[in-house]
Order: structure tokens, then sequence, then C-alpha cells
């Protein structure tokens, strides 16, 4: 028998339900604040939370870690991309632009990069941009030995730019070795701030003093590229220039594509007369640039000017040629083919054609 039969829940008048007017207003409310939004939605003044963002944000180590990449493919500046060293630095700093050792670290690669550029002007306005850049990060961080350490780095080489006054390499100079002995005390163990406290004591001509620091830094940090560049100058610089082409061949094991070391290589093995070698190692350096498509003019500079030691005068004019092919408007490379074809035509032309030469001079 059903339970409706048995008439025991079943009603001939159920109970009336009351509405509460609350409720009713709540309800009206959230339709017409549904209503609204969906009209700011079409009209584009309200942005949907299910929209993707237009592009990813990308954190500041992820660019840093693409510079270093950069870095170590020898891709420290290419003019015709951002995609090098400097470029993701720059990005990184847009992202985090009170990091002060990103801009240390971008002042450091804006400093070697000046090996990569032609002519004094661009090598000075690199040079600038660099010390903006480092001085950036001693107000960040006036108290870290890392970025006092590339202050006095940046400071040193802008001291050897030609376009400057001698009151200027001077102040460079002065303000380069306080930086440095600021980094040194600051942190005594600080690798970095013991090779480019010996960078600036090799010009000031303190030869010794330069040596002890450089090794040291060497000892501190036998895996960086820096501290045996640094100890390489000065061992070219007192003409020790085997010991120095092991310490410029370890820093390139080290970083394998910076093609300003490979110059170095060469230019110690031509200081030495051992002009084959010499040859390979500037060829090195050309294949790098031409592999990263970087088109830079010194290696192929370097090539002539070995040939015409060698009084290989038409081989090393094809180079100059090739080195000018980059940059028809650059003053430099004119003049270095300039002396090239100068030499051999007064090596053709004799005995009389040099003496006439040499008068004309006079």
């Amino acid at each position: 028998m059903s339970r409706i039969q048995n008439g025991k829940d079943f009603n001939l008048h159920p109970q009336k339900t009351h509405s509460n007017p609350y409720r009713i207003l709540l309800l009206v409310g959230l339709i017409l604040g549904a209503v609204w939004l969906m009209t700011m939605v079409n009209r584009g003044q309200v942005q949907s939370p299910f929209m993707p963002t237009p592009t990813s944000t990308r954190s500041p180590d992820s660019f840093i870690l693409e510079a270093q990449a950069y870095f170590e493919a020898g891709k420290l500046d290419d003019p015709a991309s951002d995609l090098d060293a400097i470029g993701a630095y720059q990005l990184a700093l847009q992202v985090a632009p009170d990091n002060p050792l990103v801009w240390a670290e971008l002042a450091r690669i804006q400093t070697y990069s000046t090996n990569l550029v032609s002519t004094d002007q661009q090598r000075l306005e690199r040079l600038e941009q660099a010390l903006t850049s480092i001085e950036r990060a001693v107000e960040l961080a006036p108290d870290d030995s890392t970025v006092y350490a590339i202050y006095a780095f940046v400071l040193d080489w802008n001291a050897s730019s030609n376009l400057i006054s001698v009151e200027a390499r001077e102040d460079y100079l002065v303000r380069a070795e306080s930086a440095a002995n600021r980094a040194y005390l600051l942190d005594p163990n600080n690798a970095l701030a013991l090779a480019f406290y010996a960078e600036v004591l090799l010009d000031q001509q303190k030869w010794d003093q330069a040596r002890q620091y450089a090794e040291q830094a060497v000892d501190l940090a036998p895996d960086s590229m820096d501290t045996h560049r640094v100890l390489a100058t000065v061992l070219e610089a007192i003409g020790e220039y085997r010991d120095a082409i092991q310490e410029y061949i370890t820093s390139a094991k080290i970083t394998p594509n910076l093609t300003f070391l490979y110059l170095r290589i060469g230019l110690n093995y031509r200081h030495l007369q051992i002009y084959n070698t010499a040859l390979e190692y500037f060829e090195r350096a050309a294949l790098i640039n031409e592999q990263l498509g970087v088109q830079d003019p010194l290696p192929y500079i370097a090539i002539a000017k070995t040939y015409a030691q060698q009084g290989e005068f038409f081989i090393a004019a094809r180079n100059g040629e090739k080195a000018l092919s980059f940059d028809p408007t650059n003053a430099d490379t004119y003049g270095q083919l300039g002396m090239i074809i100068t030499r051999f035509r007064r090596r053709s032309c004799g005995p009389c054609c040099r003496g006439t030469s040499s008068r004309r001079r006079a």
C-alpha cells in the first residue's frame, strides 16, 4: 500500500511559501551587475580575466642567462640585431632596473665589446656608455666589491682612449686606482678585484706589483677568463710574449668564441716573428665572426699587416680590401690599407723611388 493511500504524509492543504524581499533584491542586483559587466566587456572597457596576455612576462634571470650565453658564444654586440649579450642585459634591466649586478655586467660587456669596433670614435662612445652603466651600479650598491672592481676596469679602459687629453687620462687612472683599492678592501679574496687592480697598476707602469696581483687573481680564480686575460696582458706588456700566449690560450679555452683573445695571441706570435702561427689565430678569429654573422674588419686588418711584414703585399692588399668591404666609409681601415699600398709601391719602385719618397717626406 502506498504512503498516499495510508495518508501518512499526504496533506490536502500544503503550507504556503513566503517570499523573502531581501533575497529578491539580491537576485535583481546580481542580474543587473551581470548585464552591466557583459556590456562593458563587449565595449572593450573591461578585459575578460580569461583573455591571454599579449606578451609573456619573463624574469630578469632568464635574460641574464641569455646574456651569458651570448657572451660565451662571442656575440657581445651585433649592430644588425638585438640578439647579443648587450641587448639581453638591457632587456633584463627593463624588468629589474634596480639590479646593480646586471648594470655592472652590462658595463663589463660594453667595455670588452670595444675590442670589436674598428674606429677610435666608436670605441670612445662605447666606453662612455659602459661608464654610465657602472656608475648606476655604484649608486645602487656602494659597498659591493665586484661592482667596484668592474668600476675600476671601466675607468682604466676609458683612460686608454686615443681621443682624450693627458689630463683626462690621469684623472681616469686616479679614479680607477681608488675604485680598485675600495674593491680590494671590501673583499681581499675577490679575484676580479685583484685582476682589475693589476690592470690599473700596469697602466701606471708599476710592473712588479701588477704581476703580483695578476698572479694572485689567477690562483684565486683559475677558471676565470678575466684573470688569465689580465695576467696575459701584464706579461705581454713586459715582453714575455711566450708566457703571455699561454695565458691568452687559457682564456680562449674558457671562452672559446671571444675573437679578441685570438687576435692577442696572433699579435704575440707576430712579435716573435712566427708569422704562420700568427696568421692561423687571425684566421680563426675571422672564421668565428663569419659563423656568428659579425662583420668585424679587425681580423682582416691583422692578416693584412702580417702579410705586409713578410713582403706579401698583394695578399696583404686583398685582405685590406676585405676589411674595407665591411664598412666602406671607415677612415681607419682606409688608412691601414693606404699604408700597405704605400709600402708595396716603395718596395717595387726600387732604391731611386724610395730616395725620392724620402726627400718628399722631408
